[in-house]
């Protein structure tokens, strides 16, 4: 008997079956996904457009076929054609499953729209941009003295500015004549000066004096979120930031899955760079919207990231960085313009600045978060983490520093977990579980009230409770663990062995219930075995991580921790200890970073001194590489156990006393329960 179909819609991660030609809309609504929709399904409001991707996904275990979705109908060609819809987009509503599809939700799409928590952080830095304005008047034309106009300015800026020569920007050159006329020769002009022994390039021009400002962004596009931060180039002050989701994650949540799309789909590369790319488009055109910021003001963009987007961004196959040796097409710096990279919202000719990578697996982003938070000018031991789907990690002092990446994937940050959900209001966030009573409290985006606190369900209403994101995970496993409901192993205790009614069955295992509303028709929360099991993976993998750079340091302690990324500042350092993310430190050893990341790209767009110094700085970082260490299994199987196997706590002992409770009685892991003879 055949099976139905099976829908995958991203970036939530929810999956279920369903019988031919259901609409696509009445799947979302079972499985609980976030897909708008005010007209009652016909087509007239748009709001429920999604996007359907085809091709081989060994991430989600599908091939999905041209025909995987109904052909397109009279409903979505008159919406078209009245309003348009985007190249590739289909109405959920009117689109019927025919076969196994994966479909991505955009953010527009989505009634509660994802929280992506990337707000730039304080930080003095000494403003020495690359792009600069400079006001100049020009001699006019003389039919004795043929010059171009070129000419003339150039020798203008030589007189006025003692500035010997320029080159320009094809671009800007294309305008020049028409700005100098209507400024009656009298023009500002915006010269890029990579270096102090380059030739400052013209960007941009404008008639007369130009005092509206001079912005830059700087772009940290991570795998599964992109922020930006609009940034005055004369100030240094952040105007706006904002974030979306990395529309690739419909390609795969992690990076290998991308490389592997790309590996096995002809043009899934370029498929990749075009999302990338458009997303990076509308982030532009919003965070400059918002800021009240002309596009056209924004000169040079600044991007890191890690190497597998690297590459996706510039159109480089990353078929390379999926088997040894990790060969990076190129790990250096780059300049080039917006036209280059196929940026349609900013000028032709603004220049982007691309990080050094520090090796196949780390990359810009990491050598960015090394330029923040300088690792190496530490006299004590610090660790830096970047938490996200890929790890960056950096250990170091002033004698030597390390690095590595290692694959968590996307647990950290909702998916993959049952009731899982990227930040977004109503996704539970921080939870407590009281260790006697076994009943728990919890806080949720957009609410400052715990649910035990007067006003917190009337303040929750118009969102309700929807799921739990990464922080709230993180909380939730490490209290199941605080309050004896979870053993060393990571097994669930029954109702039984727990004394909670709150422990239920699921199959041959336990989940803890969390909130249910199914009454009230909404979602049912717990934490189940598979919850564990997958917050497990992730953490094991960021410890081994850890352990490798320590080991290759010839320590076994560390003297502090520095939690980086958006997600890292919204982790309890407590929980993440007790959970066995991070090395045992005392507690007021463990620091948050913010952004590191972003905190480096604007460093790097506001000082072209430090453009100079990482890339110095990242040829003499060590790096280790955790795919082919053979240790790098020892300390995962090693930091499976909550919080470890082998190595101690002694630090966490001080504050927590972890209770001693087993809940694998007759040696099967999976069940809990004992083993059955064989017969």
């Amino acid at each position: 008997m055949s099976q139905d179909p099976l829908v995958v819609f991203t970036p939530s991660g929810k999956r279920g079956r369903f019988p031919v030609g259901t609409p696509v809309l009445t799947a979302a609504r079972q499985l609980g996904v976030d897909l708008d929709s005010v007209c009652g399904g016909r087509g007239i409001c748009s709001k429920c457009q999604i996007t359907p991707s085809y091709g081989e996904f060994p991430k989600h275990g599908v091939t999905v076929a041209a025909d995987a979705l109904s052909e397109w109908n009279a409903v979505e060609e008159r919406y078209d054609q009245k309003r348009g819809l985007k190249s590739g987009r289909r109405l959920g509503c009117q689109a019927t499953v025919q076969g196994d599809i994966v479909i991505d939700v955009p953010p527009e799409s989505q009634v509660h729209r994802q929280v992506v928590r990337k707000a730039a952080t304080a930080r003095v830095i000494e403003m020495d941009p690359a792009t600069r304005l400079f006001y100049v008047e020009v001699e006019e034309p003389d039919m004795h003295e043929p010059t171009g106009d070129l000419e003339r300015l150039a020798r203008a800026l030589r007189t006025q500015w003692d500035i010997p020569a320029i080159d320009t920007d094809f671009a800007a050159l294309q305008t020049l004549q028409r700005v100098l006329r209507k400024g009656h020769w009298k023009i500002t002009v915006a010269l890029y000066k990579a270096s102090d022994s380059a030739t400052p390039r013209l960007v941009a021009a404008w008639p007369g004096l130009h005092e509206t400002g001079l912005y830059g962004l700087a772009i940290d596009l991570g795998s599964t979120t992109i922020a930006a931060h609009l940034t005055s180039l004369e100030t240094g002050q952040v105007v706006a930031s904002s974030g979306i989701m990395n529309p690739q994650i419909r390609f795969g949540e992690d990076l290998m899955s991308r490389v592997s799309y790309a590996m096995m789909n002809p043009g899934g590369d370029a498929e990749m760079t075009r999302a990338a790319r458009e997303a990076i488009d509308t982030l532009a055109r919003d965070i400059a919207a918002e800021a009240q910021v002309d596009p056209s003001l924004i000169l040079e963009t600044v991007f890191v990231c890690n190497p597998v987007m690297h590459h996706l961004l510039l159109g480089i196959d990353p078929v390379e960085l999926g088997q040894a040796p990790f060969a990076l097409a190129t790990s250096g710096p780059l300049e080039l313009s917006a036209a280059e990279l196929g940026l349609a919202a900013l000028r032709p000719s603004a220049r982007i600045y691309i990080l050094p990578c520090i090796a196949g697996h780390v990359g810009a982003d990491a050598a960015a978060v090394a330029l923040s938070e300088e690792p190496g000018k530490s006299q004590d031991l610090v660790l830096v983490v970047d938490v996200g789907t890929n790890a960056e990690i950096l250990l170091g002092n002033t004698t030597r520093v390390l690095a590595c990446s290692s694959p968590t994937g996307p647990a950290f940050e909702g998916a993959q977990i049952s009731s899982g959900q990227r930040a977004a209001p109503g996704a539970i966030e921080a939870i407590r579980i009281d260790p006697v009573t076994k009943e728990p409290r919890f806080r949720v985006i957009g609410c400052d009230l715990w649910s035990d606190e007067d006003g917190f369900w009337d303040r929750t209403a118009e969102t309700g409770i929807t799921g739990i994101c990464g922080s709230g995970i993180i909380e939730a496993v490490a209290e199941l663990r605080l309050a004896g409901l979870l053993d060393e192993g990571g097994l669930i205790g029954s109702a039984e062995q727990t004394g909670t009614t709150r422990c239920v069955p699921e199959g041959r295992t336990h989940a803890y219930l969390i909130h249910d509303a199914t009454a009230e028709g909404g979602p049912r929360i717990t934490v189940t075995q598979g919850d564990i099991r997958a917050i497990q993976l992730a953490k094991s993998a960021l410890y081994a991580g850890a352990r490798l750079l320590m080991d290759e340091m010839g320590v076994d302690t560390v003297d502090r921790v520095v939690l980086a990324g958006a997600f890292g500042a919204h982790i309890s350092p407590l929980h993440a200890m007790v959970l066995g993310m991070i090395p045992d430190v005392p507690l007021d050893k463990v620091t948050s970073a913010g952004n590191a990341a972003g905190t480096g790209a604007r460093i790097a767009l506001c000082n072209t001194a430090s453009r100079r110094e990482i890339e110095a700085t990242v040829r003499e970082i060590t790096k280790v590489e955790t795919a082919i260490e053979p240790k790098f299994q020892e300390h995962f199987v090693a930091a499976n156990a909550i919080p470890h196997k082998t190595d101690p706590f002694p630090e966490l002992a001080k504050i927590v006393t972890l209770p001693k409770v087993a809940f694998n009685t007759g040696g099967d892991r999976e069940g809990g329960g004992r083993r059955r003879r064989r017969a």
